[in-house]
């Protein structure tokens, strides 16, 4: 693949990409198109950090996500390395290589992969969103250019993904202040208390229930029934506003 014909195909891949509603189907999407830009790619994975944690949300089947994820219990492969250490990690065949042994030999057993490419994905502040990970049943399978094209990539993918990220956060942040102001406002009208003793008992409810305040406020919403003790609530907060009167 020359430099200009690589150019538009990837363009052609972020328009595709940033189409897509919601990270899931970002992750799905690059799974389904990073192939194309490599000599031979017969499974491609994306893995993302989650705290200490690392998963594979995405990949090219059930059995290479299981497998892939057996990286961060063992404690060893080319994924974790690229994430923690490495950026990039070239291997030319899983069966001899020494550096991930046990992980390596279940990839070639379960799944006849021998090669694999693995790339960081850049945060915008230096961390990581996680790796993209490409494999072939082929040894020796992926060239430099693979490895610079692979790098380009990842780095486009990684843009998307944190635009795609923090849309859906501010989508579904937005959404939590609107059916918590809406549950808010059916407690205000109930109860005639005001804006902030309503949400001091959603605040309540939301603890001895040992919900999350959106999903108790969302209850309330959908159903228009309130629990028991939420009479019992409202009266114990609007006390002290009824002494100060």
């Amino acid at each position: 693949m020359d430099d200009q014909q690589f150019e538009k195909q990837l363009i052609a891949a972020v328009h595709q990409l940033e189409a897509e509603p919601d990270p899931p189907h970002t992750l799905e999407r690059l799974v389904a198109l990073a192939p194309e830009f490599f000599s031979t790619a017969d499974f491609v994975g994306v893995s993302l950090t989650s705290g200490q944690r690392i998963e594979t949300p995405a990949a090219s089947n059930e059995r290479l996500r299981e497998v892939d994820e057996l990286q961060y219990s063992m404690r060893e492969g080319p994924c974790r390395d690229a994430i923690r250490t490495e950026e990039t990690v070239k291997v030319d065949d899983l069966a001899t290589d020494p550096r991930w042994p046990r992980w390596g030999a279940r990839m070639v057993a379960e799944l006849g992969i021998h090669s694999s490419l693995s790339f960081r994905l850049f945060t915008t502040d230096g961390g990581t969103w996680g790796a993209l990970n490409v494999y072939s049943r082929q040894p020796y399978a992926f060239t430099q250019e693979d490895v610079v094209h692979g790098r380009t990539i990842a780095t486009m993918s990684a843009v998307v993904l944190a635009r795609s990220i923090n849309e859906h956060r501010l989508a579904t942040a937005l959404e939590t202040r609107t059916v918590i102001g809406q549950a808010t406002g059916m407690l205000m009208e109930r109860f005639g208390l005001d804006s902030e003793a309503s949400f001091n008992v959603l605040r309540r409810l939301s603890s001895h229930r040992n919900q999350k305040l959106r999903e108790v406020a969302e209850q309330l919403v959908t159903t228009r029934a309130l629990p028991d003790s939420t009479a019992l609530l409202a009266a114990r907060i609007a006390e002290p506003e009824a002494r100060d009167g």
